[in-house]
């Protein structure tokens, strides 16, 4: 009977970084004109894949990110704002912060007229729990 040759599994870690984490991590805002400065429309966009880590139990928190806003001089980048989302699937931060620290960052990216930002996070340990921040521009 022929015999199999044996075959090693190569246990060496693989340290390369794949494009899409390269990308993640540098998620950045990236902001282009607003094609209609002076017009007010509403901007929806929903991101159904958002997640964090729990920073007492380090357990992994999920939610839907919805995002409302009036654009003023600029509007948001849409590959840009989900690279920026993916940014968080290894932070240790709260529900109550992610969301207010989302609506700062893009505050600081795109000064909108208006912004509106709801975390609607996924239930665990039977708790269900909806963070929503707004931003108004000062006149």
């Amino acid at each position: 009977m022929p015999q199999t040759p044996e075959f090693e599994l190569d246990t060496q870690e693989v340290t390369e970084v794949k494009y899409g984490e390269r990308l993640i991590t540098e998620g950045q805002l990236i902001t282009f004109p607003n094609p209609r400065v002076g017009r007010r429309y509403n901007i929806h966009i929903t991101l159904p894949e958002f997640t964090c880590k729990c920073p007492f139990s380090g357990y992994p928190d999920f939610a839907t990110i919805y995002l409302t806003y009036v654009p003023d001089q600029k509007v948001v980048e849409l590959k840009a704002i989900k690279l920026y989302i993916n940014s968080y699937r290894d932070r240790y931060i709260s529900h109550e912060e992610s969301i207010n620290q989302i609506l700062d960052d893009f505050v600081a990216a795109c000064d909108p007229l208006e912004v509106k930002i709801k975390g609607d996070f996924n239930p665990r340990g039977n708790v269900h729990t909806v963070v929503e921040v707004e931003h108004r521009k000062e006149n």
